[in-house]
C-alpha cells in the first residue's frame, strides 16, 4: 500500500469501512481503498454491489430502497385511478419494487418523461397536479433480507445541493412533494417546532429534512461525506475498445481462456477512484470496485456560461449565492450603476427579487418574447406564486421600449442576447433585429441554467447521452435510460437518475430509484441462485 497520507487519516477512512462492513471483511477491506497503481484488478479486492455517487434526496431515496424499505398498497387504500387500483388490487401481496412496472405505469400520464417517475408520484401523491391533497395510497416494510450492499458518496452532507442553495427564497415545490418517501414533511416540521407558514418552504429546510431523514431512516453508515470523485472507469475493456456496445451485448457470456486452461467470466465491475477530505484538509486517496454504479449527481456542478467575450471579468457572477455575498458584505450599497441579471428562469427571478428587496436598480436582459409559452411564469397559478408573477409583470409592462429611464428600480430587455463585457463595466446587447445597445453597470449576473459535472467518467459521460457526443444537459440531452430499470442504454451496470435524466423535481426522481431497486434486486436474486447451485460466484459481498 502506498503511503498516500498520515496514518491517522488512512486508518480512519480504512475503519470506517470495517465497521460497516464487519470485522469478517476487515483483512479485504485493509487492501481495498488505497492501492498501487500496479495492482492487478484480479486481485481479490472488495466489490461492492452498488456504488451511488451523489448524496442529495436522489442518492438518499436509493439508499432507502436498497437498504431493504418496500412499498405495499395501504389495507385501506383506494386509488383515484380506477385502472390503476385494479392493478394494485391484484398483487397486493406484492411490494411495488416486485411488481410489474411497465405494467402499472402504462396509460398514465404526468409531468415527467419517464412512465416510472409518474408511477411513483400518482402511488405517493395521487392526483396532485389536479389541485387534490390524497394521502399516499402506500405504506413502508422494512425487510433487511431485502438489503442490497451500498456505499453513497457525496461532497457534502447528505442532501447535496440543497445545503448551498440561496436561503431566503421559497422553493417552487411545495414542501409535501420534497419530500422523500417513509417521512411526511409535515410531521417532521411540527416535531421540531419549525413554523412553515406556506406550502412553499425555503431551502435550508428542506436541506435539513433530507439530513435528518438519513439518519431517522437508519441509513447513515451507507453515506460518506467529504467524498470527491476523479475517475469512474471499466476494468476490463476487451480487446477492441472502440466496439463498447457489442462489448457490453455479449459481455454475460463470453469467456476468457486463462494461461492455466481455466475459464473466467470477463469481469464487468467498474473501478471508482477520489478522496476523502479529512478535518485538517488533507486529501486521503480511495478506490472502491463496484458492479453497478448509480449516478445521482443532479444538475448544479456547472454554470451554464454565454461563452461571450469579458465573461471572466470579476463582476460578472454565475451563482445566487456570490450575489448574496456581495449584497450582504455592502459591494453594491450606494452604487448608482444597475445590476445586470441575464436570464428567463425561475433563479433569474429569484436574483431580480433579491435585488429589487435591496433597493438595487435591475437590467434584466433574456433571449425570449414575453409571450412566449415556454417561459417557467406561463406554467405557474398565480395565486401560489406571487412573487415570481410580480417579476414576470415587471418583464411584459417596464421593457426599455416602454421606459425612458435605464436607472429605474427595473428594465428589461427582452429579445436581446449579449455580445460581450467590457473592461469599464459596459455590456455590449444586441436585439432581435440586430440593432446593438450599449448599457453600463456595477455587476452582471449569468443565471442561464447549470449543467453536471461527469468530468470522472470516459469522455465527460457525452457517449451517454440521447445525442452522442454532446455534453449532458437535463433538457437538452439528458442521459438516455431504459425507461423501467434507468440503467443506461450505452452503458452496462450504469444507472442515472433524477436531473441527469430529465426529472429536475424531487417527486419525479423518487421513481428512478424504484426502477434501479427492481432491477438490482432482481440481478442479486438471479447472482444468489447462481451462488447456490454451483454454478457462479463472484468476489461481490453478498
Amino acid at each position: 500500500i502506498r503511503s498516500y497520507s498520515s496514518p491517522e487519516s488512512e486508518g480512519q477512512l480504512l475503519n470506517s469501512f470495517v465497521q460497516y462492513f464487519g470485522d469478517s471483511l476487515g483483512r479485504k477491506i485493509k487492501r481495498m481503498p488505497l492501492i498501487e497503481e500496479t495492482v492487478l484488478p484480479g486481485d481479490s479486492l472488495l466489490t461492492l454491489p452498488v456504488v451511488i455517487i451523489g448524496n442529495g434526496p436522489s442518492g438518499i431515496c436509493l439508499s432507502y430502497l436498497l437498504s431493504g424499505y418496500r412499498p405495499y398498497l395501504s389495507p385501506e387504500a383506494i386509488h383515484p385511478n380506477p385502472i390503476l387500483h385494479t392493478k394494485l388490487e391484484g398483487a397486493r401481496h406484492l411490494s411495488i419494487v416486485d411488481q410489474d412496472l411497465e405494467y402499472l405505469s402504462e396509460g398514465l400520464e404526468g409531468r415527467s418523461s419517464n412512465p416510472v417517475a409518474v408511477l411513483f408520484d400518482t402511488l405517493l401523491h395521487p392526483d396532485a397536479d389536479f389541485g387534490y391533497d390524497y394521502p399516499t395510497v402506500l405504506h413502508w416494510k422494512l425487510e433487511q433480507h431485502n438489503y442490497i450492499p451500498h456505499l453513497v458518496l457525496g461532497k457534502g452532507p447528505p442532501g447535496g445541493a440543497w445545503h448551498s442553495m440561496e436561503g431566503s427564497m421559497l422553493t417552487i415545490s411545495f414542501g409535501d412533494w420534497m419530500e422523500l418517501p417513509g417521512l411526511s414533511f409535515k410531521e417532521w416540521a411540527a416535531s421540531k417546532r419549525r413554523n412553515i407558514k406556506s406550502n412553499r418552504v425555503m431551502p435550508e429546510e428542506i436541506a435539513c429534512y433530507y439530513k435528518h431523514y438519513v439518519n431517522v431512516m437508519g441509513l447513515q453508515k451507507n453515506f460518506r461525506d467529504n467524498v470527491y470523485i476523479t475517475s469512474v472507469s471499466r476494468l476490463y475493456r476487451g480487446k477492441d475498445e472502440e466496439d463498447r456496445g457489442q462489448l457490453h451485448e455479449d459481455i454475460s457470456t463470453q469467456q476468457l481462456e486463462m494461461e492455466d486452461g481455466q475459464k473466467s467470466l470477463i469481469k464487468r465491475n467498474w473501478e471508482v477512484r477520489g478522496y476523502q477530505r479529512a478535518t485538517d484538509g488533507s486529501h486521503v486517496p480511495f478506490c472502491l470496485f463496484a458492479e453497478n454504479v448509480a449516478l445521482a449527481t443532479g444538475t448544479f456542478d456547472s454554470p451554464g456560461r454565454l461563452q461571450v467575450e469579458g465573461e471572466d471579468f470579476p463582476f460578472v457572477l454565475h451563482s445566487m449565492s456570490d450575489f448574496g455575498a456581495a449584497i450582504s458584505k455592502g459591494k453594491l450599497r450606494g452604487k448608482a450603476d444597475p445590476v445586470l441579471i441575464v436570464g428567463a428562469g425561475l433563479t433569474a427571478a429569484d436574483a431580480v427579487l433579491c435585488a429589487y428587496n435591496n433597493n438595487i436598480p435591475v437590467i434584466h436582459v433574456f433571449r425570449r418574447r414575453v409571450t412566449d409559452t415556454s417561459l417557467i411564469f406561463q406554467q405557474l397559478p398565480k395565486k401560489l406564486y406571487p412573487e415570481y408573477h410580480k417579476v414576470y409583470h415587471m418583464m411584459c409592462t417596464q421593457s426599455h421600449t416602454m421606459v425612458s429611464n435605464l436607472h429605474s428600480a427595473y428594465t428589461s430587455f427582452p429579445e436581446h442576447n449579449v455580445l460581450s463585457f467590457k473592461p469599464e463595466m459596459k455590456c455590449v446587447l444586441q436585439s432581435a433585429s440586430g440593432l446593438k445597445k450599449i448599457v453600463k453597470f456595477s455587476v452582471a449576473l449569468v443565471l442561464i441554467g447549470s449543467h453536471p459535472n461527469l468530468f470522472f467518467l470516459k469522455d465527460q459521460g457525452h457517449s451517454i447521452g440521447h445525442h452522442s457526443n454532446q455534453p449532458i444537459t437535463c433538457k437538452g440531452n439528458p442521459i438516455e435510460i431504459d425507461p423501467y430499470t434507468y440503467e443506461c442504454t450505452k452503458e452496462a451496470n450504469l444507472f442515472a437518475l433524477g436531473p441527469l435524466v430529465g426529472d429536475n423535481f424531487v417527486r419525479f426522481l423518487k421513481g428512478g430509484a424504484l426502477g434501479i431497486a427492481r432491477c438490482l434486486a432482481i440481478r442479486q436474486k438471479k447472482k444468489h441462485e447462481l451462488i447456490e447451485s454451483g454454478d457462479g460466484g463472484g468476489d461481490g459481498v453478498p
